[in-house]
């Protein structure tokens, strides 16, 4: 299928030569055709979806700011708007999937401007697998009140009962007359017609769809393998400079004063010195770059006391609120059933986002008003946190999105965007700023490194007794706990993004946040519990599992898998992990071979069965299960920040090992069939149980406990050396 792909508000060819259109002057180009707005209400919505905890909460908005926005033309073309932005989930083909199905026009005639503050609707944020569960019901909403709309006009202008008509391929035809049709931009041709839905209208069932389901290319590949798409750093604008930025040597480092006398004089230097920002501009990248080494700096001293070797015990002894995620029954109760008890302390490192794009922005200040390319996933924060600084109503500050060479989490944060508009503003020429990997690694936030005690213990039947499970700092995502035991008590401390003052840098929402360190926690827990009930840790599994979406996917992959059921250790080197996130259910088996002179660890086979409701793109999402499991071999096995006297050691690739092509394992991917549910988040949930199944599967390899992330090399050596000497205890 001919799909046009993703339409930017302003293209790169343009940007040298014009000025993006204003709303009014869009709106004015769009004056002849139906516009249909979606206000924001709970019923539209598809299902209730609770967002994640401590999730950033949409400002306060007016009435008149709707969250859905389509367009149809005179010429039948379609144009959609979503503050959503793309940054390698597939939005830009499955959002236009929904969306054309609802409206009954093919694909190729749907455009779709993502992330423009200007012209798209407010929105919250590109995170949390939200796109498509929260926000596609309103997409939907919108297609199905134009087409609504379209059919009451095409009974006028056919002269027939609204009855008799269908909708089809752009079409309102007859359906005692196939011949009888008119188009749809025949219908809103010379008119301007405006819908501003506020109840939900009749969404189609599953069965009357013809595009959502069906697997499909994404629309930006081509652009995106031949080099065509796109990102904030490939965009000039005439007069343009380029920033070289000063930076601490250190987190918590005041600077105190400056020298720029080492600058060559004439040669096209500016230097611009604010409150909190030092930095050289020149037309050459390079050179803007280069000159900030001549600059002298002096800091008042700093020293934190803080390693990746103590900063486990300073997060434990540190003193923060505690609060109780789930309770039931009574945990000395169910300590006195049991028959056997396990305790574990699970730790996780600092994790880098490591996009391969690192945070860029062009800015272009002129008198009151701003416009700034960024690279976000949040582009309407990014306009208040630059009208801010720049002293300016939001009102007055446009964001322009383009393609996101990922975000993770990161993007989330927009400290190169008011860089680059302070710049801006401060010289009066548009400002490009584009961190190299070293400031990447400096200015972004960092997944926390966490700690999670679980105690638990099984009764003479072999069933869970009790479950006692502490998180600090990850955030209590994730650690709700899946199987059925009467008496618990699961507890929280902090949350992914902080309090602040703990770490010795600044952290935030990485890749599901805290839902990584739960689920390792957790799967390794019941893999102890499982050999202490001498059961095998799929069956055990299922013996606590009355949750009939955990308990499929669980089977699923156990049969898919070939399973043959075993207790302890068995040597196969066999792992599995169970997960919920985005209200998708994930079942992961794996295999792995330990070299125990070495200690490395190789995958030799991943297989996740996902159940996750109505699929929109199942080719997209297999991709995002593929990418979820590429990405959790890095944070299991090797990616971890190390860092001394408030500023990480680990700058670069070099040191900061990411998943090689060398490392796949053969991955299979198996999507459960949920058409009737509605669709769930999939960009997150197969990245969640990493951890955990390759931590089961190392254990079931060699009887050694990895209680650590990522699980290197010298961490599996020293558990080798201190596993019980009896196989399987």
């Amino acid at each position: 299928m001919n799909t046009p792909a993703f339409r930017s508000p302003l293209e790169a060819s343009q940007v040298q030569d014009l000025r993006p259109p204003t709303r009014r002057e869009f709106l004015k180009n769009c004056a002849a055709g139906l516009m249909v707005w979606v206000a924001f209400s709970p019923s539209l919505r598809a299902e209730e979806t609770p967002e994640p905890a401590n999730a950033p909460k949409p400002r306060p908005k007016p009435r008149a700011d709707f969250n859905a926005f389509l367009s149809i033309a005179a010429d039948g073309r379609v144009t959609c708007f979503t503050g959503k932005i793309e940054m390698g989930q597939g939005p830009v083909t499955s959002l236009p999937q929904m969306l054309a199905d609802e409206l009954d026009v093919d694909l190729d005639q749907v455009e779709i401007i993502m992330g423009d503050t200007e012209l798209c609707p407010y929105d919250q944020g590109t995170w949390g697998s939200l796109t498509t569960r929260s926000f596609g019901p309103l997409w939907r909403a919108a297609a199905a009140e134009a087409r609504a709309v379209l059919l009451a006009l095409g009974a006028e202008a056919l002269k027939l009962p609204q009855a008799q008509l269908r909708t089809q391929s752009g079409f309102v035809i007859d359906s005692a007359d196939a011949k009888n049709r008119i188009s749809y931009g025949q219908l809103t041709q010379g008119k301007r017609i405006e819908r501003h839905l506020s109840v939900a209208p009749d969404l189609k069932k599953p069965a009357d769809f013809r595009i959502v389901g069906k697997p499909l290319l994404r629309r930006d590949a081509r652009d995106k393998v031949t080099g065509k798409a796109k990102y904030t750093g490939d965009l000039r604008l005439p007069g343009m400079l380029y920033a070289g930025i000063l930076r601490p040597p250190a987190h918590g480092a005041k600077l105190l004063r400056v020298d720029r006398s080492a600058l060559p004089e004439g040669k096209g230097f500016v230097f611009i010195e604010l409150p909190e920002l030092v930095a050289v501009l020149h037309e050459q990248p390079d050179l803007a770059a280069n000159a900030v080494s001549l600059l002298r700096a002096e800091y008042a001293p700093f020293s934190s006391p803080l390693t990746d070797t103590n900063i486990y015990q300073h997060l434990e002894t540190a003193q923060i609120p505690t609060r109780v995620v789930n309770q039931g029954g009574s945990i000395e109760q169910g300590r006195a059933r049991s028959k056997g008890v396990c305790e574990g302390r699970y730790l996780n490192a600092y994790v880098a986002h490591a996009p391969i794009e690192t945070h860029t922005a062009l800015a272009r200040v002129e008198g009151d008003s701003a416009t700034v390319w960024a690279s976000t996933q949040n582009p309407f924060g990014a306009r208040d946190e630059i009208a801010k600084a720049l002293g300016f109503p939001n009102t007055k500050v446009r964001v322009i999105t383009p393609f996101v060479g990922g975000g993770f989490g990161g993007k989330a944060v927009n400290m190169q965007a008011v860089e680059a508009a302070l710049l801006s503003k401060a010289c009066g020429r548009p400002v490009q700023v584009m961190w190299s990997r070293e400031e990447e690694f400096f200015k972004d936030t960092f997944r926390p490194a966490a700690v999670v005690h679980v105690k638990a213990g099984v009764d003479e039947r072999g069933h869970m007794a009790f479950w006692h499970y502490d998180v600090k700092y990850a955030g209590d995502r994730g650690s709700d706990l899946l199987y059925d035991v009467a008496d618990r008590l699961l507890t929280a401390s902090g949350n992914f993004n902080g309090p602040d003052g703990y770490h010795p840098f600044p952290v935030g929402a990485w890749r599901a946040p805290g839902c990584n360190t739960n689920a390792f926690a957790r799967e390794s827990h019941i893999d102890q519990l499982a050999a202490l009930a001498g059961a095998d840790p799929i069956e055990f599994r299922l013996r606590h599992l009355s949750n009939p979406r955990a308990a499929r996917v669980l089977r699923a992959a156990a049969e898919l898998w070939g399973w043959k059921p075993s207790v302890g250790v068995s040597g196969r080197g066999l792992g599995v992990a169970i997960g919920l996130d985005a209200g998708t259910y994930v079942a992961t088996i794996a295999e792995v071979a330990v070299d125990q002179a070495t200690g490395k660890i190789t995958v030799k086979r991943v297989l996740c069965a996902q159940e996750m409701g109505l699929v929109i793109n199942p080719a997209g999402a297999r991709i995002q299960m593929e990418g979820c499991i590429t990405m959790g071999l890095g944070y299991a096995l090797s990616e971890e920040i190390r860092f001394k006297d408030g500023a990480p050691t680990d700058t670069n690739f070099d040191t900061y090992e990411l998943p090689r092509f060398s490392w796949l394992p053969r991955i299979e991917t198996h999507i459960l069939e949920a058409d009737n549910s509605p669709p769930q988040g999939g960009g997150e949930p197969a990245i969640i149980v990493m951890g955990g199944v390759l931590a089961n599967a190392v254990h079931d390899a060699t009887g050694a406990r990895l209680f650590e992330l990522p699980m290197t090399p010298e961490r599996v050596k020293a558990a080798l050396k201190a596993r019980p000497k009896a196989p399987g205890a």
